[in-house]
């Protein structure tokens, strides 16, 4: 099938409904937990951190379903059809658990909506490189993200004019929006016709026996070469990758909390400073996917990096000298913060955007769908980590420790990413660039 951009950016809607629910869930259920539950901060972390319960137990056995799927639709699009309205409906869903102040009927709705959230998530991710030749995947992730980037913003700014009119609001909206924009790439994207070829026809039983043995065994065989192969570069990358999603996540989670509870500011208006991140990430990312085909992967996320810790000390700095005298956007401290976060989304699409393609160009065409869960398995098992962990830190010490725990943990990845040697691109005769992949 041939390459075209346009069918990438349809395919960005996709990412554009996921992000959208994702912003919006991790910027007000914190809030709801401790506001209207009366929940710890470390109790809150692992309530946030269902979705990626479901990630590291799910994902890997999605992706590799998907990859053994054959239907008229193709191998994707089945599992978008059945998790996408599901997960749009639960999470509309959400305020109403709220409203009734039950515990019980807020958690059931929001573990069904992070369970269909699941369903679809690594098909969806998968559909990319299917779609996708080696040599275009940075350019196309920067696409996806873009997209993805588009859709946090609408969340955050949008968001905050629907949540200061009714906190129900923002999560109709976004439901609404998700359904529709993956009901789009449905209809829009064509997958590859060799996935669109009904395949020999399995029990149930034995499908799902097959597939359990190609996702998990397959992901304790690649663990099991991650860690004992001589040429570490592969294990350096998905170390990097645990630790920038720690930072990243304990960030995500918690930081409307830190500018509600500790800055003394509403958390629509910390969503807002969010939505700053998110509006420089989206803007800058389909050009850090060619600055990474430019200057070489590796060199463009340690950049990043090195650039998202610099706004992040410099962010807890100016929180600790001063305290913002209202909610305004125009208070001096919280311009500050806005300012920061906007060149911190640089950083961030820098080393979202380029590290996918790292991973994925490891394997054959075969297992993308196994390579994308294992990255995943990686992200979601530190995004599992991050919010009890920084919870605890918060409970012990106060939310003046949540700055300088992503700092540290963004350090760390800086210092991982040292040791990747392969997987990135060279410059063959001529100046054209040529990718290797990290068979190891």
């Amino acid at each position: 099938m041939e390459f075209k951009y346009s069918r990438i950016f349809i395919l960005g809607f996709g990412f554009f409904g996921i992000s959208i629910i994702w912003a919006l869930y991790n910027a007000y259920i914190p809030i709801f937990l401790q506001d209207t539950f009366h929940l710890s901060k470390t109790v809150t972390g692992f309530i946030m951190t269902i979705d990626n319960l479901f990630a590291v137990l799910l994902l890997p056995f999605l992706g590799a379903l998907s990859d053994m799927t054959r239907t008229r639709l193709g191998r994707r699009k089945p599992y978008i059809l059945l998790g996408a309205p599901s997960a749009a409906l639960m999470f509309a869903l959400i305020p109403v658990a709220r409203e009734h102040e039950n515990l019980a009927l807020f958690m059931g709705t929001i573990i069904l909506m992070n369970f269909f959230m699941a369903l679809f998530r690594s098909p969806v991710v998968a559909f990319m490189p299917d779609i996708t030749p080696s040599e275009k995947r940075s350019q196309a992730n920067g696409i996806i993200n873009f997209m993805g980037g588009l859709g946090a913003l609408l969340a955050y700014f949008g968001g905050k004019v629907l949540y200061d009119m009714n906190y129900a609001y923002p999560f109709y909206f976004g439901a609404v929006i998700m359904l529709l924009a993956n009901l789009l790439v449905v209809l829009a994207v064509p997958e590859p016709e060799e996935y669109r070829k009904p395949g020999k026809k399995l029990s149930l039983k034995k499908l799902l026996a097959e597939t359990s043995h190609k996702s998990f065994g397959e992901l304790k065989e690649n663990l099991k070469d991650v860690f004992a192969s001589h040429e570490r570069s592969l294990l350096a990358i998905l170390l990097a990758v645990f630790f920038w999603f720690v930072a990243f996540n304990s960030l995500e989670t918690f930081f409307t909390s830190y500018a509600k509870y500790y800055l003394g500011i509403e958390e629509s208006t910390g969503a807002f400073m969010l939505g700053l991140f998110s509006l420089s990430f989206m803007l800058f990312a389909i050009p850090a996917g060619f600055l990474g085909a430019r200057i070489g992967r590796k060199r463009t996320i340690t950049i990043g990096l090195i650039l998202v810790i610099a706004i992040l000390l410099g962010a807890y700095i100016v929180g600790e000298g001063s305290r913002p005298q209202s909610s305004s956007l125009s208070d001096p401290v919280v311009m500050t913060f806005m300012g920061l976060f906007f060149l911190g989304g640089i950083g961030w699409a820098m080393v979202n955007v380029n590290s996918l393609p790292m991973v994925v160009d490891m394997t054959t065409e075969e297992k993308l769908g196994g390579y994308t869960g294992l990255y995943y398995f990686f992200s979601q098992a530190a995004n599992l980590l991050a919010p009890p962990l920084a919870g605890v830190f918060l409970d012990l010490i106060g939310y003046k420790t949540l700055l300088p725990f992503a700092v540290a943990f963004f350090a760390l990845a800086v210092l991982a990413m040292q040791f990747v040697r392969r997987g990135d691109v060279v410059r063959s005769k001529g100046d054209a660039l040529d990718y290797v992949p990290d068979m190891d």
